[in-house]
């Protein structure tokens, strides 16, 4: 276990990232939003609404995360539901898909003949999104064997990865006891990506929960007989598939 400010569980502010987001960069992080199993986005206060979230996960002002969900939805992209909240219109989700297999296919790409770590390749993959057309995509993923995942165990066919959520939860919900094993990895959250391969922390990973804190979501795991303490920032970004 990290300590001090490396330490998952008292992170580092992350340094804001450049406010020059493509409606893309939007429309992926909508995505992760929008379903039971999404990205890593702890919440102890209240429910923030989308475009805080969103602003939050890019590094943007809330003020022009505002403003490009206004541009989405007069584009088709996102519509307002009962309570007000942006959601997909099938326009959005068939553009959101497609983002979300091209990114995790480039990181494949990334790993298995370019060199990089499974860490890096995360955020290479954003820098290189745009640079691929539809049919790179497919090409690059037969030559990869089609892959099933990316590295972070992220499924390259979104609707088994929606039906695949059902099957999973965050580690931080399980209870003392509990056996399960990872089966994806948040990533959004650099510093915590990183952390979580130097720590073994990877999919395919069995643990078992000796301690848990449901109400700040700190949790204690045993892995392959060693004890490791993990805050709610580490257990909320861990998707496991607990133990029959």
């Amino acid at each position: 276990m990290l300590s001090g400010e490396d330490a998952p569980g008292q992170p580092v502010e992350s340094t804001p990232m450049a406010q020059g987001h493509s409606i893309e960069d939007y429309i992926e992080t909508i995505y992760f939003l929008a379903f039971p199993v999404g990205e890593y986005r702890p919440q102890t206060k209240g429910a923030p609404t989308l475009a805080v979230r969103v602003a939050d996960m890019l590094g943007v002002s809330r003020a022009s995360a505002g403003e490009m969900l206004k541009r989405m939805e007069a584009e088709g992209l996102v519509e307002r539901g009962e309570h007000k909240e942006a959601i997909l219109t099938p326009q959005g989700r068939e553009l959101a898909e497609r983002v979300v297999r091209r990114h995790r296919i480039i990181e494949r790409l990334l790993t298995d003949f370019m060199g990089y770590t499974p860490a890096e390749s995360h955020v290479q993959a954003d820098l290189l999104g745009d640079t691929f057309t539809d049919e790179m995509i497919e090409r690059i993923s037969e030559r990869l064997g089609n892959p099933d995942r990316c590295p972070h165990g992220w499924p390259v066919d979104t609707t088994f990865e929606q039906a695949e959520n059902r099957e999973l939860a965050p580690l931080a919900d399980l209870e003392a006891g509990a056996r399960a094993e990872i089966v994806r990895l948040a990533e959004h959250d650099g510093e915590l990506l990183h952390w979580y391969y130097d720590e073994g922390l990877v999919p395919g990973t069995a643990i078992e929960v000796r301690e848990a804190d449901p109400e700040s979501g700190n949790v204690t795991v045993q892995i392959d007989g060693d004890e490791r303490a993990l805050e709610e920032r580490a257990a909320a970004g861990l998707f496991v598939r607990a133990a029959a």
